[in-house]
């Protein structure tokens, strides 16, 4: 009685362990490579951008710079959060 006692959740803990080793996901796995490389090609807009003479489409250097300028003054002093229970609350004066 004893040895069951303390084989019965031995051998429990055993397939447990062995289970977490076996293959879950064969397809998946399979694909990974092919995943990650579709990707990384997708996240490329212009691979041919450094070659050519013209500027990139979007925010010119001036306009960035004063947007980052914004941004970094936006932490030194930030806007006073309301208070967490005035969400949805009116006034109180009715209408």
């Amino acid at each position: 009685m004893q040895t069951s006692t303390f084989l019965v959740p031995v051998a429990a803990s055993l397939l447990a362990l062995l289970a977490g080793c076996a293959q879950q996901s064969p397809l998946l796995d399979a694909q990974m490579e092919q995943s990650v490389r579709m990707l990384n090609v997708q996240q490329v807009r212009y691979p041919e951008a450094g070659r050519q003479a013209r500027p990139a489409d979007g925010i010119d250097g001036r306009a960035a710079a004063s947007a980052y300028a914004q941004y970094q003054k936006s932490f030194q002093a930030p806007e006073p959060q309301p208070q967490a229970f005035t969400i949805g609350i009116g006034s109180g004066k009715g209408k």
